[in-house]
């Protein structure tokens, strides 16, 4: 039943980043992908997670980060189903933190982690307290 909730959930409150995800799926279709806790992971050519609704995206080279980035991703579906239309926000916080050159020089050169940007360290939380695994 909670799974169930989860999806219809994704699909209604959360439509907006859905449909995103799935274009982005979409464009990746012959990428790995496998179900995980109601989501979609898409094992991607891409060396950082991303999670639009129903679908999370993956490092497809294996790490001993891996399934911590899963955990941490499945935190923002979880942030996604709980304010819908708002996620939009932590979208663009978390794409401006994790992408703008800036933040990027800040974190590697003051050993700043990634979670110090509330949004991420809300996520990969998140993604503990219901998994019950370690996020990144």
């Amino acid at each position: 039943m909670k799974k169930a909730l989860f999806i219809f959930l994704q699909c209604t409150w959360g439509i907006g980043q859905t449909l995103l995800g799935a274009v982005v799926f979409l464009l990746h279709l012959r990428q790995e992908h496998k179900g995980y806790r109601g989501c979609i992971d898409t094992r991607w050519n891409s060396q950082n997670g991303m999670s639009l609704g129903l679908f999370i995206f993956t490092p497809k080279e294996e790490t001993r980060d891996n399934e911590k980035i899963r955990i941490h991703e499945y935190g923002h579906c979880i942030q996604s189903m709980v304010l819908g239309p708002l996620y939009l926000v932590v979208g663009i916080i978390s794409v401006v933190w994790g992408s703008l050159p800036y933040f990027v020089k800040l974190r590697r050169e003051r050993g700043v982690p990634y979670t110090a940007c509330f949004v991420e360290a809300w996520a990969s939380k998140w993604g503990e307290r219901v998994t019950g695994e370690k996020a990144i």
